[in-house]
This record gives C-alpha cells, structure tokens and sequence, in this order.
C-alpha cells in the first residue's frame, strides 16, 4: 500500500481536495436555500439538477477527452466548477441555482472520469486493486472532511462558499502536475437495457430504487436538516454519520456476500435501513439517535450498492461485467434525479418527517423485491467468493470497470437461471 501512496499521493490528493468542496457544497446549499426563502420543493429541483448534470456529464465527456485530451478538458471542467461555486451566493435564485447544479454535476462527473482515466494508468496490475481501494476510502474522507468545514462560517454569507471554490482550484494542481502522463481513454460500453434486465431484473430495480436513497441522502438531507431546524453543526454531524457508516460497514457487508446468497444478504440489509429510517420518521428521537440511526441507513446504502454490481456480475461472463456496470450506474442516475423532487413533495405534505418515510419506502421496496425473487427461484446458486468489490457512489462507471478488472480471476462458470 505504501508504494502505492507514493505513485499516486498526487492524484489521490487532488481527489480528496475535490470531493471536500463537493461535500461542502451540497450541504451549504442546502441551508443557504432555507435562508434566502426557497421553499423545500424548489429546493428539491435544485438538488436533483447535480444528478441530471452527472449523468449528462457521464455521456458526454469520453466524447470531449476524444476531441481535445485529457488535461484540456481537466482544466476546463475545473475551471467551471470554481467559477458556479463563487457564483451561488450571488444569485440567489433557484431556477439559477438548478441550472448551475447542473453545469456542477456535470463537471463533477468530467473531472472524476479524468482522475479515474489517470489513476488506472499511473499504476500496475498487480496494484491496481489497492489503488482503487485507496480511491475509495479517500473520497469518502474528502466528503466527511468537508462537513466538518462547514462550521468555519456564516452559511449566510460568502466564507463557504469561498473555501470549496479554492479546494477544487487548488485540487488540480497536484493532478496536473503529476508525472503520470495522460492515458488513452476508452469508453465503458453499456448493456442493452433489456438483455441487463433478463440477465437479473433484481439488480436492475434495486439499483433504480438505490439511486432515489443515494439523492435523498446526499441530496436532500441539508434541506430535512433545516426544516426540522438542525443547526449547522448538528447537519454536519449528521451527514457525517451517513458517511461514516458507509466507510465502516463496506468491508464487513462485502466479507458476508462472498460467504452467502448475495439476495438474502440484499433482503436483510433492506430491512434494516428500512427499520431506521421508519425509527427516524416516527419516534421522533434525540438528536444523538438521530446521528446513530444516519450512521445506520449510511452504513447499509453504501455497501448495497456494491452488492448489486457484484450480485448482477454473478450472472455474466467477465467480458460483460464492464458493460453490465456501465447500464447499472446509468439505471441508478435515473433514478437519483426522481429522488429529490418526490422527497420534497413528501416533505411539503407530511413535514420534515418526509424525508425518512421516502427513505424507507425505497429501502422497503428493496427488501420486498429481493424476497419475491428468492421465493420465484429458491434453488439459485450462491455467490462466488472474493467477488465483492468495494464501489463508492460518487465513482463513474470508468472506476468500477477498473475495480472489476482488478478483480478478475479468469472465466466464471454460468449460472443456469436468471436473477
């Protein structure tokens, strides 16, 4: 791992510096909304702008990369970002303020594929997989970090949204100047809708429903904090909570799907988010409760989207698992950019509450879809061993495919049925 640190430090530390500002900015904007009068629906569009702009950005930068390199589309991508994150406060509109997130999201999603194209080249075979493995861990770091620096200064003036603007300037200039040259780029091809679906239709509706939990929880969880009138300290501690779950509970989930079928290990997961988020939304518990039930909901959401990407790997040759992920994080961005919009309606009707019961409603769905299917086809195969492999959702298909590929131990035998 050491060697590993020392090839890649630069890279690695540009991306933490990346995802503090990311990090920092979806939960200030979430507050400052609250304060300049933008009303939780509103709010909600705003957020689910980041996830349309994302997935945008997914599509189209192999084609940018193609036309003008890596370091010019690294450079532009940032530049734009810096530049929307100094501009928020200045227009408080959120109809500017959707467009701008999407201008975010896209970008975001530029420079993640090109950091990702550099780090899968900056290193062996051999080191890949504990590359990759350090990428993970240091954008969740990057993010917890970021909550932490939202207690520095007034959300209401222009302090934080200044730091995060400097962190993703200053974040380009380890990568930039890294010796690694610029790869070739090839684009993670997708499967056909329809055969992914038929290969395993629960890894395809569970990662659409993960998708709405992912936006509710990294999207929306700054506007529940301020209609349920958390300070700022208490909404960074709570988004920190999430993260720190996540961080925690990857490898424990991941040791148990590869010594288990992956769909009972998916039900029972699901219960238990849904069991803390309906704890959350109807007991109405302490603040201290609240940060232990987030750590909860954050620590079975991240691994699971993991485990949907293995357990749909289950079913396919290792030539199409690249592709297969590729359509799964695509089902999973289409279903993050509903998540906001139907969080903020349910907030708007039911109060703050909303957003726990949205959260529940999704994990419940999970758990109800994954019993169906192994009441269907109780004689499924289980899981092959040391195929779990530890996916961030802030990560773009070119990471996932690098995961993978690190992986990778030669042909899987295939099962006979579908999942």
């Amino acid at each position: 791992m050491l060697s590993v640190l020392r090839s890649t430090w630069p890279l690695l530390l540009g991306v933490m510096l990346l995802m503090v500002g990311n990090g920092m900015q979806g939960t200030l904007l979430g507050i400052r909304g609250a304060l300049e009068g933008i009303g939780t629906y509103k709010m909600s569009m705003v957020m689910s702008a980041y996830f349309a702009g994302f997935l945008l950005g997914s599509h189209f930068t192999p084609q940018m990369i193609a036309r003008v390199g890596h370091v010019r589309v690294f450079a532009a991508l940032g530049s734009m970002i810096s530049a929307v994150l100094i501009l928020y406060p200045a227009w408080p509109n959120w109809i500017g303020w959707a467009a701008m997130r999407v201008v975010i999201g896209f970008s975001f999603s530029g420079v993640y594929i090109t950091a990702e194209s550099w780090l899968n080249a900056s290193v062996s075979n051999r080191m890949r997989g504990q590359a990759l493995s350090a990428y993970m861990i240091v954008q969740m770091i990057g993010i917890i970090s970021g909550q932490a620096l939202m207690n520095v200064g007034d959300p209401g003036g222009y302090l934080l949204f200044v730091i995060p603007s400097v962190l993703v300037s200053v974040a380009f200039t380890p990568i930039l100047l890294s010796v690694a040259p610029a790869p070739e780029f090839s684009e993670v091809r997708r499967l056909n809708f329809r055969k992914l679906f038929a290969v395993s239709p629960l890894g395809v509706v569970a990662m659409f429903l993960m998708g709405g939990v992912f936006s509710a929880l990294f999207g929306m969880v700054s506007v529940w904090g301020t209609s349920a009138g958390l300070s700022v300290r208490e909404i960074s501690i709570f988004v920190g909570a999430i993260y720190l779950g996540g961080l925690v509970a990857q490898y424990p989930i991941g040791w148990m799907s590869d010594r288990m079928d992956r769909r009972k290990l998916i039900l029972q997961v699901a219960i238990v988010g849904a069991a803390a988020m309906l704890a959350a939304g109807l007991l109405n518990p302490g603040f201290w409760a609240l940060v232990g039930l987030g750590a909860v909901i954050g620590g079975v959401a991240n691994p699971l989207y993991g485990l949907l990407i293995a357990y749909t790997n289950d079913y396919l040759d290792n030539t199409d698992m690249a592709a297969a992920s590729g359509g799964l994080l695509f089902v999973n961005g289409v279903g993050a950019i509903t998540g906001p919009p139907v969080t903020g309606w349910l907030m708007e009707r039911t109060g703050s509450g909303g957003f726990f019961l949205y959260v529940a409603i999704l994990m419940a769905g999970i758990a109800l879809y994954a019993g169906w299917r192994i009441l269907r086809a109780p004689g499924r195969a289980g899981a092959y061993p040391a195929s779990f492999a530890v996916v961030s959702p802030a990560a773009t298909a070119l990471a996932v495919e690098a995961v993978l590929d690190s992986g990778a131990e030669g042909p899987k035998p295939r099962p006979s049925h579908s999942a």
